[in-house]
């Protein structure tokens, strides 16, 4: 009985610090998160530096570049727009781009740098949308867009429709 006892007190012991030693060894999801934040911001500061841009960063960590502001409508988060647009990553592969002619969207369906930030922009406006991964795709990514990415959009505001 007494061997019995040890034996199971020994697999539970084990079992115990393997999944303690395993919660320690990856982050969860919040945690990523967190940790793709600083990476993010210090990747587009990289990347703001090294193209000699004149980026600002609002409340949520959105990183963006008014070329030009714009003279039309200035949109709202839920206002349908028209925009082209070429979006890359910081080393330059682009993973999706708009005719010429621009792409209808409404903001409301689109990922939260892109709602928040086309309203600095007025119809006529252009610039960069440099969003870090909280606010684009996340931790886990979508198509060639890997987990945690900084994405990167030249845009320009053709209409708020």
């Amino acid at each position: 009985m007494k061997h019995i006892l040890l034996v199971f007190a020994l697999v539970f012991l084990a079992s115990c610090s393997s999944t303690s030693e395993e919660d320690n060894s990856s982050p969860n999801q919040e945690e990523l998160a967190e940790l793709y934040k600083a990476q993010n911001d210090k990747e587009i500061q990289d990347y703001i530096a090294a193209n000699n841009l004149n980026a600002q960063k609002s409340n949520t960590g959105l990183y963006y570049v008014i070329n030009d502001p714009g003279t039309g409508k200035q949109p709202t988060s839920t206002n349908d727009v028209t925009v082209v647009y070429k979006g890359y990553l910081t080393n330059g592969d682009v993973f999706d781009e708009s005719a010429s002619a621009g792409a209808s969207f409404n903001l409301s369906n689109l990922i939260l740098g892109w709602r928040e930030g086309l309203t600095y922009f007025k119809e006529g406006g252009n610039g960069i949308l440099l969003i870090p991964s909280h606010l684009a795709y996340g931790n886990n990514g979508i198509g060639s867009i890997p987990g945690g990415a900084v994405i990167i959009f030249d845009i320009d505001l053709i209409s708020v429709n």
